[in-house]
């Protein structure tokens, strides 16, 4: 799993290893829904719904919530820039900006943030 070859042990908490987990699921999401779908916002659309749904049913506090929503638009975001490019440079490009990602402290954070991953604790 990429997780845990790039943050081992770390990314089940609410730090920069959480944000990589988030974004690089709803990216590959989308990517491999591309491969059925055949259009972009459709495969968008769907991650969303599903990941959407993922985060409403999870007993997260509303920090961490609102954390992984960013995490997972982000991700989409992402997949958007890399549509056209090996699995791999994508997974490399979030990688490097999971390591560049903001911490935030209150929901208003993450507002000034909106193409940025997010995370709370170091």
């Amino acid at each position: 799993m990429l997780c845990n070859t790039y943050y081992p042990g770390e990314h089940s908490k609410s730090n920069k290893g959480n944000a990589f987990r988030h974004a690089v699921w709803n990216a590959l999401l989308c990517s491999y829904t591309l491969k059925r779908t055949k259009n972009k916002q459709k495969s968008v659309f769907w991650a969303q719904k599903v990941t959407d749904l993922y985060e409403k049913v999870t007993n997260n506090n509303e920090l961490d919530e609102q954390m992984d929503l960013q995490n997972n638009a982000v991700g989409r975001l992402y997949f958007f820039n890399y549509v056209n490019k090996p699995e791999e440079e994508l997974v490399a490009f979030i990688l490097n900006k999971s390591k560049v990602a903001e911490k935030i402290s209150t929901e208003k954070d993450i507002k000034i943030y909106p193409a940025n991953m997010v995370y709370i604790v170091s």
